[in-house]
């Protein structure tokens, strides 16, 4: 027996499958985890494929209420007349090409550092809808026990990073192809909030311009969807990626910090955006259980650090107000 009280393993240290823990013993990180199921990769791609088109629709309606100097109006009609017009899609594919690349680059954030570590994980997995921005985001399975807390806090924060580093250009390029029309963010049915780094790349672009006067060209709508995914997974509560950051950092008194943040979510959505309310509601239902952590040895002051940096992520991509009518 090792001095952490797993079994020492009979085959050669740098055998494959085996990983070094913090206490210098090289263990099985599935001891503890079911065996590995067969990916069906069959619906992985067969939900990629429909995003695809969910978002390009999607797309499609953001291009031609841009081409026309009008505010976005979303609205079902667009899969219909992609039914009778498919080539109205064309418009929409640079919409959701950068949209589908940023989920993409996150979920394989977490992905690539769960493999790393040897956590069986599953491929990323995508949610079509017909939503403001035609999916529900996209997520991965862990499916086994993670060996350290050094390896949650790597798997929880590189999803985020990826993800905010791939948004940065079609930020850019989105906000530099975008218009002023004076009143036309305020004009329309649904009214975009505006995070913080969005309002510095209008300001470095447009300076002196108000966000109510520029009409956001579909490549940035695609960035801002980025943005308001990343800020709701870095939201500090359970099995959301800053859950698991902030998880490896307090440890068990993260269950009482997911009540106070989801709490505190409510006030959001009473003054800000009634959506709060319904994440309040998922989160509480679904999001405050952690995976297993084999080894909870406290994490080195760099990661620390970095958490900071997350946070700093958080702050630049949070809007209070998201989306209001």
């Amino acid at each position: 027996m090792s001095s952490n009280g797993y079994p020492q393993p009979d085959v050669p240290p740098n055998q494959p499958g085996y990983v070094l823990w913090s206490g210098g013993t090289f263990q099985p990180p599935y001891a503890f985890a079911p065996p590995r199921r067969r990916d069906r990769y069959w619906l992985h791609v067969l939900l990629l494929v429909l995003t695809l088109i969910s978002t390009t629709v999607v797309g499609a309606g953001m291009a031609t209420d841009f081409a026309h100097n009008r505010p976005f109006e979303y609205g079902l009609d667009g899969y219909v007349i992609a039914w009778h017009h498919p080539a109205y899609l064309l418009s929409g594919l640079p919409f959701a090409l950068c949209l589908l690349t940023i989920l993409m680059a996150h979920e394989m954030g977490h992905y690539l550092a769960s493999r790393y570590y040897r956590v069986n994980v599953t491929l990323p997995f995508f949610l079509p809808a017909p939503t403001l921005i035609g999916t529900m985001g996209a997520f991965i399975r862990i499916r086994s026990a993670v060996p350290t807390k050094r390896a949650m806090f790597d798997i929880g924060i590189a999803g985020p990073i990826a993800g905010f580093i791939t948004l940065l250009t079609p930020l850019a390029v989105g906000v530099s192809l975008s218009k002023v029309i004076p009143g036309i963010a305020v004009k329309g049915e649904l009214i975009f909030g505006t995070p913080l780094i969005l309002r510095a790349f209008e300001w470095i672009q447009f300076p002196g311009v108000s966000p109510d006067d520029l009409c956001l060209h579909p490549i940035a709508r695609a960035a801002w969807a980025g943005l308001l995914a990343t800020a709701l997974n870095l939201l500090p509560i359970g099995q959301l990626d800053g859950g698991h950051i902030l998880y490896t950092i307090v440890g068990e008194r993260m269950k009482v910090l997911s009540y106070i943040f989801i709490a505190a979510l409510i006030p959001l959505g009473i003054f800000f955006a009634y959506s709060w309310l319904v994440w309040a509601l998922l989160l509480f239902l679904i999001a405050r259980r952690h995976p297993v952590i084999l080894d909870d040895r406290p994490l080195s002051p760099k990661r620390r650090w970095l958490a900071f940096g997350a946070l700093l992520i958080l702050i630049l991509s949070f809007t209070p107000s998201p989306v209001r009518t």
